[in-house]
């Protein structure tokens, strides 16, 4: 039998309304992974720390770049970290009037923890549905980030946004 595009098996806009209401509960799960370790820091001052955390040390253009933000707004939420002891400012030796960004210890445990409770509950979400639905979610997950082509992030890989 071929599947007419009401069926809603194959109807896109049940598969993205799906998909933006997972998007929603993975949100909610992650501020709420953050907001459990540091109540004061948003979304994306936390992306920041996990492309430091992933990256390493970058310039200013490089993490606005990483980012996709304009270096003002980067400029703007490194002023912040920096306030709350999350990043600090350095010199590259060989280039003095280059600056670089990094983690400071607490910016470390931040994205470590948070990462940590996010795995966790997403961990006790997956575990609350039926077998079948989860090997079902694996296969679609893959195929929807393949699609996307966004890379896979392993439990031993760097914390992934």
């Amino acid at each position: 039998m071929v599947a007419s595009q009401s069926d809603p098996d194959n109807d896109a806009e049940a598969m993205v309304s799906a998909l933006l209401t997972a998007s929603r509960l993975l949100v909610a799960v992650s501020a709420r992974s953050l907001a459990a370790v540091e109540e004061s820091l948003t979304l994306p001052q936390f992306r920041m720390l996990v492309a430091l955390h992933t990256r390493g040390p970058l310039s200013l253009s490089a993490l606005a770049a990483e980012l996709d933000v304009q270096p003002s707004t980067a400029m703007r939420m490194i002023d912040r970290l920096v306030a709350v002891s999350m990043v600090e400012r350095g010199t590259v030796p060989h280039d003095r009037r280059t600056t670089l960004i990094s983690l400071t210890a607490a910016g470390r445990r931040t994205v470590t923890e948070a990462t940590e409770r996010r795995r966790k509950e997403i961990a006790r979400i997956v575990e609350a549905m039926p077998a079948v639905r989860r090997r079902e979610l694996l296969k679609a997950l893959h195929a929807f980030t393949e699609a996307g082509s966004e890379p896979s992030v392993s439990a031993a890989a760097v914390p992934a946004w």
